[in-house]
């Protein structure tokens, strides 16, 4: 299925920056959007619902008829004590995109629907996705091995060929994409879309501290710790992250971490804050730049692999 039409205004690359914690703020949905990619953040990310819709009319403001559409991030979940004053401030800033995390609840999505949104979800198995299909998502967000943040373990090829078999609507792609070349394998393996995240932390606009943007820059993705004992969800975080906070990689999984997104989100909790999360894709990221170069390099590795993967084609005939 292609992308919604709604989301399509202004798009000039296959790609959705997503929501990060702590890091995405309207500096980078800006800079995205001009750019041609669609930006997003989480609504979490402002301390309170009146400042979330501060930020709403901060990115309504800046954006042009010219730019691609913006989109939020929110946390369906029973901890998350903030999710229906929040859904309300989306649905008067008419948000064009929302992303449900943790819970897909067909109440949210008519409600997004009823103002003429749009709603994709994350999801990291057949499971997930086929519970948020039943609540009337528009769009799969399939979460593969190596993503930073919450991920997944199955790979891409895989959870792409299992829900294409049941799902129609628009299906992205997320797991270790740094490069252009990443994206147009993304879309030949079946995605309408590409999902980066770690790759926009090392950027200008990004709100990331700059000792998380160097190590970014200084890792790889055998410097990757795929646990649950950080919030009691299995994500990517940076190995000497963890090891600055006195955690030991190899510890065993804690089974009786409950998840609590009060907690986590906390000023006192250290997940996010100094325990920094990132994707197997770390190994490509060689320097902090702004969004506009970076979307623009983005753009010409992307034909660059097209055209080679033309010149294989020819090659051998097909």
């Amino acid at each position: 299925m292609a992308v919604p039409a709604s989301l399509t205004k202004n798009l000039r690359f296959p790609a959705v920056a997503a929501p990060m914690f702590l890091v995405s703020g309207p500096e980078l949905v800006i800079a995205t959007c001009k750019s041609g990619m669609i930006g997003t953040f989480p609504a979490l990310n402002q301390r309170t619902s009146e400042g979330y819709a501060e930020w709403l009319n901060t990115i309504k403001a800046a954006l042009g008829p010219d730019d691609a559409q913006y989109g939020v991030n929110l946390i369906v979940h029973n901890t998350n004590t903030r999710l229906m004053a929040d859904l309300a401030i989306t649905a008067q800033h008419k948000v064009p995109l929302v992303i449900t995390s943790l819970g897909a609840v067909k109440d949210i999505v008519d409600g997004v629907h009823a103002y003429g949104g749009v709603v994709f979800h994350d999801v990291i198995n057949a499971r997930h996705a086929k519970k948020a299909a039943d609540a009337g998502v528009d769009g799969l967000i399939l979460v593969s091995a190596g993503a930073g943040g919450h991920a997944g373990s199955q790979h891409p090829f895989a959870l792409i060929n299992e829900i294409r078999q049941f799902f129609n609507g628009t299906i992205l792609l997320s797991g270790a994409m740094s490069t252009g070349g990443d994206v147009a394998a993304a879309l030949m393996a079946g995605a309408d879309l590409a999902y980066m995240g770690t790759r926009f932390i090392a950027t200008e606009e990004a709100r990331a501290v700059e000792a998380y943007k160097e190590m970014l820059i200084e890792t790889s993705a055998k410097d990757i710790t795929y646990t649950d004992a950080i919030s009691g969800i299995n994500a990517n975080f940076l190995t000497p992250s963890l090891i600055a906070n006195g955690l030991d990689p190899a510890a065993a999984k804690d089974p009786h971490h409950k998840i609590d997104m009060a907690h986590e989100l906390s000023s006192e909790a250290k997940a996010w804050k100094t325990i920094w999360s990132a994707g197997q894709g770390v190994g490509s990221i060689h320097e902090v730049m702004p969004v506009a170069d970076l979307v623009s390099r983005l753009k010409t590795e992307f034909h660059t692999a097209n055209e080679a993967f033309a010149a294989k084609v020819k090659l051998y005939g097909l």
